[in-house]
């Protein structure tokens, strides 16, 4: 598969699975119930995650090129690693998270700035640092991460709490730290000069 191709869609892969039940989808729901309007809603979760996303990769595409040795490699697997085991703890969206933005703003603006703010330090946003240093391609991982996060997040704001229900998410996670753990474990072997 060419680099390009691989990065974007395992990148959207990975962050489509890991979005499942993450706290950012809860808050798709929370502000699709708070304004009913989806289509400011979906325009602000993109706007928010192409943005969060980018510099996420960018880090990774940084922190790759300057630190780009065997330890550095095996950082990066490791951090695979931890990210599928992570992944099989379930997110809650806490009362004292930025949700409560005032209503005065908005649904895009709201939307923007609360799921900017809940993406820092997500499993998603980690997840994309990692794959810009494994790839090397920031705007290819921002697509595919994008892709992602709008793949998980979108029917979440058209169906809400209903598609939540119906969604094995023990299964959805398992899937997800599988995902992690393959290529963490893959990119071990590989550095390691196993495959």
């Amino acid at each position: 598969m060419a680099p390009l191709l691989e990065a974007f869609s395992t990148s959207t892969a990975v962050v489509a699975l890991a979005e499942i039940g993450d706290k950012t989808q809860l808050l798709a729901i929370v502000l699709a119930t708070r304004f009913k309007r989806p289509l400011p809603i979906v325009a602000g979760i993109l706007v928010a995650t192409i943005v969060n996303h980018f510099l996420a990769a960018l880090v990774g595409v940084v922190a790759a090129d300057l630190l780009d040795g065997q330890w550095f490699h095996y950082a990066v697997a490791a951090g695979f690693i931890a990210m599928g085991l992570w992944t099989l703890v379930p997110d809650t969206l806490d009362d004292e998270d930025d949700t409560k933005s005032p209503a005065r703003f908005g649904a895009f603006l709201t939307t923007v700035v609360a799921f900017f703010l809940v993406e820092m330090g997500d499993k998603t946003q980690v997840a994309t640092i990692a794959l810009g240093a494994r790839f090397h391609d920031a705007v290819a991982v921002t697509c595919g991460t994008t892709l992602g996060m709008m793949i998980a997040n979108v029917p979440a704001v058209f169906l809400g709490n209903a598609l939540i229900a119906r969604v094995p998410m023990v299964a959805v996670r398992m899937v997800a730290a599988a995902l992690f753990l393959g290529i963490g474990v893959w990119l071990l072997a590989q550095t390691a000069g196993l495959v």
